[in-house]
């Protein structure tokens, strides 16, 4: 049996509130490390994300060394897919992260989501 894939949609997550942005990257990293195929789709607000130079000023923990857009290479490293729908380029431009894999359209998203061997999680 093959395994099922994660996909998380990052859609309401605010990276003004920077403590919240770790648990998905985590979670995704860690699934990617159990050879889960992982995809993590970045829109909406957290499309922001996307964009170069907001990551990388972004800190989890006050003090920490480490930035959101370390989460997001580390993920990346781990094998994670990262994906930015179309109409977030509208709202954030298209000066983007290296990480972003591919530019994909909501259909895409509906499709995975309904698709029985892949479990989304949103946040």
């Amino acid at each position: 049996m093959a395994k099922k894939k994660l996909m998380i949609i990052m859609v309401n997550t605010d990276p003004s509130n920077v403590p919240e942005l770790g648990a998905p990257f985590f979670q995704a990293t860690v699934a990617a490390a159990m050879d889960y195929e992982v995809e993590v789709v970045l829109t909406a607000r957290a499309g922001e994300l996307a964009k170069k130079g907001v990551a990388e000023n972004l800190f989890v923990t006050e003090g920490s060394r480490k930035s959101v857009y370390d989460f997001i290479k580390d993920a990346h490293e781990a094998g994670v897919r990262f994906t930015v729908c179309t109409p977030t380029l509208e709202l954030w431009g298209d000066d983007l992260i290296p990480e972003i894999d591919e530019i994909i359209g909501g259909a895409y998203v509906i499709e995975q989501a309904m698709d029985d061997d892949v479990v989304t999680f949103t946040y």
